[in-house]
């Protein structure tokens, strides 16, 4: 990758990050950094062809040959960028905390362009922690959507060998032996921030960035680092991971019973088994109003995460367990300071930009959900956004009022990469959804500050699309054209009032050759003679009818009146992927209403 891209990613009067320079003479170095931005990762950079070959690596490098490190290809950075350390604030590409936290020299062990290029890139590192023999090995079987950018980083085995390698025991940097968590807590580290705007902007600058994850800089119960730690620990002693340590966060309240006791609204009683999601109702556009709190609208699956003593238990909206699918959300106790609770959230996957993908959870799990075996995709890791909590050691906070809920929940969580809290803005509606809709975000979410939460959807909760999407029923599909296989487009509707199946329009694109291939299998098994659509179908070739059973995300551009019937259409709708967290009959058509009545109406 050429310094274009990395220029292009970055907005140099904002930030005085090193230019994109190209150097003419190339050395033999190389920097292991490790990074808290979206998600935490370490960035293995190589010193050649005049600039840092970068790649970024979720769980580290390792002395270990048995650890095959996944390392993601990245833009290359200009050699200046060697040794930073310190905090990119938000508003810029990248925001979050860099340690050093490895430098040293590499020897290739051979040409090392032609090796890059043929994907097989070995070399000696000489470094303050990383010794011995490696390769770089470019991985040739590649996953849905791939931008063929997945290496391998695996140790060969050699003198420097460690085997169980825990890079946990090295979380130090190798310029200032500082922790990440010193270093994001340190005013006086670098700050790659333009000082013009710094002044006017810093409680808002979130508008120009992902605008939910809290700064680095807080001061978590426990680190995550730690409480990943314990449990490793826990579990290698045969404790299956739930530590009964009095400092567990698992098994220690953040906040004391005198203090839940006074909280108004707060009602002791025990933990519930079950509870609806409260849900929003859609509105035409965004609003200011200090009486509302807005959020980021997450694009991923709701979840209710159950917590009691060390157990997780990871519910959806319609009430299936979930657990078992995210077997990297386990460790979410050791990250919230509670006997017992339960929290509202997300469950979602970040692309580079740090935006939530409902994209990348389908390429993660493929139609997985769906009856298909197969291990999730270890490149597309996850996270839990939590932007509520219902219950906590004890006590329903359901009738406590929604800011006193989330004051609450940000101080017993301990946020790493897999758990972030989702911030909120008060009043700042409109500024909140144009930053949004520049970062490409599906929309935002505004909710009463007073508001309890209510089983049901609620005008006391809004949300302001950005990009039009709708979850629909598929009831069938059409032959194929030209050269496609198994079928050309599926056949969508959405139900009506009188509970009337109605086709809004198909869909052809979307798939690639796996998924059209599974989509194709999980028609096949559900074809029947008798529509299930009410009324008259206007599609271009023979439609084939399917039990309504499969419900799809849509993306497309408008609703449209089409044909010669005047109906409701979808223009050029994209297959997003299955939703498996919604019932076909919860699919109907939702006009958005009227802003002003809504806020009208749930204000009486």
């Amino acid at each position: 990758m050429a310094l274009e891209e990395y220029q292009r990613k970055r907005r140099f009067k904002e930030t005085p990050e090193p230019p994109p320079k190209l150097e003419k003479k190339t050395g033999h170095r190389f920097v292991v950094q490790k990074h808290r931005a979206s998600h935490l990762h370490y960035d293995f950079r190589l010193e050649m062809e005049g600039v840092l070959k970068s790649w970024a690596v979720p769980k580290g490098p390792s002395l270990d040959p048995a650890d095959k490190r996944l390392a993601m290809q990245v833009e290359d950075h200009p050699v200046s960028y060697f040794d930073f350390e310190g905090i990119i604030p938000p508003g810029n590409y990248g925001a979050g905390t860099v340690m050093v936290w490895d430098v040293g020299t590499w020897q290739p062990r051979g040409n090392a362009s032609e090796m890059l290029k043929k994907g097989d890139l070995k070399f000696q590192l000489n470094g303050q922690k990383l010794k011995g023999s490696f390769v770089l090995a470019h991985m040739k079987s590649r996953r849905p959507g791939s931008k063929g950018t997945e290496w391998l980083l695996i140790k060969h085995r050699d003198d420097q060998v460690v085997p169980g390698y825990d890079i946990d025991k090295y979380d130090y940097s190798v310029l200032t032996r500082r922790s990440l968590q010193e270093i994001a807590g340190d005013e006086g580290s670098a700050e790659w921030e333009s000082n013009r705007k710094a002044a006017a902007t810093k409680k808002n600058s979130w508008l120009a960035d992902s605008l939910a994850r809290k700064s680095a800089a807080s001061k978590p119960a426990k680190s995550p680092a730690s409480a990943q730690t314990t449990a490793k620990t826990a579990r290698a002693n045969g404790s299956g991971g739930k530590t009964n340590s009095p400092e567990s966060p698992a098994k220690k309240s953040a906040v004391k019973k005198n203090a839940l006791d006074s909280l108004k609204g707060a009602v002791q009683q025990p933990m519930p088994r079950g509870i609806r999601p409260m849900l929003a109702t859609l509105v035409d556009k965004p609003f200011d109003d200090n009486q509302w709190l807005f959020e980021i609208k997450w694009d991923g699956y709701r979840a209710l995460a159950y917590l009691d003593g060390g157990d997780l238990r990871l519910v959806s909206r319609n009430q299936n367990d979930m657990t078992a699918e995210y077997p990297e959300l386990e460790d979410l106790p050791d990250y919230i300071k509670a006997r017992t609770a339960v929290i509202d959230g997300e469950i979602v996957a970040l692309d580079e930009q740090g935006r939530s993908s409902f994209s990348l959870m389908q390429q993660r799990t493929g139609f997985r959900e769906m009856g298909r075996r197969g291990a999730k995709n270890p490149a597309i890791p996850v996270l839990y956004y939590a932007f509520d909590l219902l219950y906590l050691d004890g006590y329903s906070l359901m009738q406590v009022n929604l800011e006193d809920r989330k004051r609450v929940l940000e101080s017993i969580l301990a946020t790493g990469d897999i758990l972030r809290y989702s911030d909120h803005y008060l009043g700042s509606g409109v500024a909140l959804h144009r930053a949004a809709k520049d970062k490409g975000l599906e929309g935002i979410v505004a909710k009463r500050r007073n508001s309890c939460y209510l089983q049901k959807r609620s005008r006391e909760w809004l949300k302001i699309k950005i990009t039009q999407r709708q979850e629909c029923v598929i009831g069938g599909y059409t032959d194929p054209k030209g050269s496609r296989e198994n079928f050309g487009s599926i056949v969508l509707g959405l139900y009506d009032d009188r509970k009337r199946l109605i086709h809004v329009g198909q869909a052809g694109s979307g798939f690639n050759e796996q998924t059209h291939a599974d989509m194709w299998r999980l028609l096949h098994q559900r074809e029947t003679n008798k529509s299930p659509f009410f009324g008259k179908i206007e599609a271009n070739r023979r439609v084939h009818f399917v039990r309504p059973e499969l419900v799809a995300e849509i993306k497309f551009s408008e609703w449209t009146h089409e044909g010669q019937s005047g109906a409701v259409k979808m223009r050029a709708p994209v297959f997003q992927g299955l939703r498996k967290d919604k019932k076909p009959e919860e699919c109907i058509f939702v006009e958005p209403t009227s802003v002003e009545k809504e806020i009208e109406n749930s204000s009486r």
